[in-house]
């Protein structure tokens, strides 16, 4: 399938911590010849900030949905040729986590996977339950001094500080964002750190409590099961990641190939099974394990994503 056209021996994707299985680009490298190099980013808009200076090398890259657009008016992502991409079927995809990826009937980014964002908590260090960004926020300042950790990402933390005042997680007034600067000016001095790549510090135990996303939850309570993952109940961020190919991608022909690998619902299963982020595909969910599906991290009840 790929020795129609010339792949070259390598490429570059950029994604974000903890979200792949590695044994899927040695599996990639063993089929087609092409290396692949990850380059991990905490935030959107430094990868929005490396595509808009060029040259970023990448041939593959991992967009979270509300950027899209962006993306799309910048005129710096590809229209996605689908028929490269075989191994996409969209009638199997989930309708609530796909429609930012197609704007105008074009389809610039097809979905990885989706997610929530909550908080993960040593419950052994903080015995306190947690149910809330409210006690999130005041925990930080209290028991959780020094021990606590927010993603190094403008758009969830300064929403998660906007749910602590019970505004909407992406309010733009200004006098609700002004309370929320305030909030994260005074809890600043009390963080561990301020990173979107907390699992480390979580497992040698220097961090008792971080912003997580689903996927680092499930692996972080997987491995360490007094982690907990919990959701604010105020509510807050539900997201899809998508991959997308830029337009100065140096190596489409391999960007396109690894896409379409990374489509395979028997590849995806793996990769799903290895990061832990929520699947879009029916396929993927068919030929996931029942405690997967029933794992309330991964897929939270209704009620907890309205």
């Amino acid at each position: 399938a790929y020795a129609a056209e010339n792949l070259g021996d390598r490429m570059s994707i950029a994604t974000w911590p903890n979200y792949h299985d590695p044994a899927t680009f040695e599996s990639f490298k063993a089929e087609t010849g092409v290396a692949v190099e990850v380059n991990v980013f905490g935030s959107n808009e430094e990868m929005l900030a490396k595509l808009q200076a060029g040259g970023s090398g990448w041939s593959l890259f991992v967009p979270t949905n509300y950027t899209i657009s962006t993306y799309k008016k910048l005129d710096i992502i590809e229209a996605l040729d689908m028929a490269k991409l075989g191994n996409f079927d969209g009638s199997q995809e989930d309708p609530r986590f796909t429609s930012e990826g197609t704007i105008d009937g074009t389809i610039y980014a097809v979905p990885k996977n989706w997610g929530t964002t909550g908080i993960a908590i040593n419950t052994k260090k903080l015995t306190k339950p947690m149910t809330s960004w409210k006690e999130f926020w005041d925990t930080a300042m209290a028991e959780g001094d020094g021990r606590t950790m927010v993603h190094d990402y403008q758009l969830t933390t300064i929403g998660n500080a906007l749910k602590y005042y019970g505004y909407s997680f992406n309010s733009l007034k200004p006098d609700e964002l002004a309370k929320a600067e305030e909030l994260l000016l005074k809890v600043k001095p009390h963080l561990f750190a301020v990173s979107s790549d907390y699992q480390p510090s979580m497992r040698a135990g220097d961090a008792w409590m971080t912003m997580c996303w689903t996927n680092d939850g499930a692996q972080l309570h997987r491995d360490i099961p007094e982690i907990a993952y919990v959701l604010g109940k105020e509510g807050g961020e539900i997201w899809t990641d998508f991959y997308a190919i830029p337009k100065d991608a140096p190596n489409k022909p391999a960007g396109y190939a690894l896409l379409n690998y990374l489509m395979n619902p028997k590849v995806a299963v793996k990769e799903h099974l290895a990061n832990g982020a929520p699947s879009i595909d029916a396929r993927v969910n068919a030929l996931l394990p029942k405690e997967v599906m029933d794992n309330p991290i991964l897929y939270p009840a209704a009620d907890l994503l309205k």
